[in-house]
């Protein structure tokens, strides 16, 4: 499996905008913001990544379903459940 981006690459400072009494209120329980950061975009990127996964296999996904359906799954016969 590929790695979603390169975990080895320097860091970056970006500028943003924050509410602000949501920042004070992150310093204020000394909330790492940056790794918190880090994590919600790593969650955003695996949440693209599996849509636009979906959206270029969606014909392929159609086609084994209507296989399944017309024929059943690998091993059916054997299953006990």
């Amino acid at each position: 499996m590929q790695p979603l981006y390169d975990t080895s690459a320097p860091k970056k400072p970006t500028n943003l905008s924050v509410n602000s009494d949501l920042l004070f209120r992150i310093k204020e329980m000394d909330i790492n913001i940056s790794a918190t950061l880090e994590k919600a975009l790593i969650g955003e990127l695996k949440k693209a990544e599996a849509e636009r996964w979906a959206t270029d296999n969606k014909k392929a996904i159609q086609k084994y379903n209507k296989f399944v359906e017309d024929h059943g799954c690998f091993g059916d016969e054997f299953r006990s459940f």
